[in-house]
């Protein structure tokens, strides 16, 4: 008996550090949730934003350009996080101070649907050609250390060749 004891005690004791939540939101309506976090302490959040259908009554997959904006504010009002997020998926913050701190989420979703995924893959495109730019100057950037190395060993066998056959050294 003490040992389903211990089990129920265990049970009770992780469950009480978890949290879920399930809201509806409107189109642009922010939600905010005010969690009392310890300091030091790793906050996990995971969501899904899904689009209800009037004539079917019931939520469709995901449609593109759907998303979610994440603030998270801490007890002195500093912005630990402010960021937009996909339509599912998962956003972190670490508490610096014990206390009340508020998480307010927000869907991006417009009548325009069309309009506000265009506007997302835009974004996706650019961030993309940032991040092959930024590889191909890297490695270009090795390519010429390299050249410039090739190029001094070189020098130094060519002079040090140099100054043997003139009989310097």
């Amino acid at each position: 008996m003490a040992g389903l004891e211990r089990v129920r005690f265990l049970m009770n004791f992780w469950i009480s550090f978890s949290l879920a939540l399930y809201f509806h939101s409107g189109e642009r309506e922010e939600k905010c949730i005010i969690e009392d976090v310890p300091r030091d302490t790793l906050v996990i959040g995971n969501y899904k934003v899904q689009r209800w259908d009037i004539h079917k009554q019931d939520f469709l997959e995901t449609a593109p350009g759907l998303g979610m904006f994440v603030t998270v504010s801490s007890p002195s009002a500093e912005v630990l996080l402010s960021k937009l997020y996909g339509p599912q998926g998962t956003f972190s913050f670490t508490s610096y101070l014990s206390g009340e701190h508020i998480i307010c989420l927000q869907s991006n979703s417009t009548r325009f649907v069309a309009f506000s995924g265009s506007k997302l893959e835009r974004e996706e495109k650019f961030r993309k050609t940032s991040e092959e730019t930024n590889s191909n100057i890297l490695w270009w950037a090795i390519v010429q250390t390299l050249i410039l190395i090739s190029i001094g060993v070189w020098q130094i066998k060519s002079l040090r060749d140099f100054f043997i056959s003139k009989k310097l050294v």
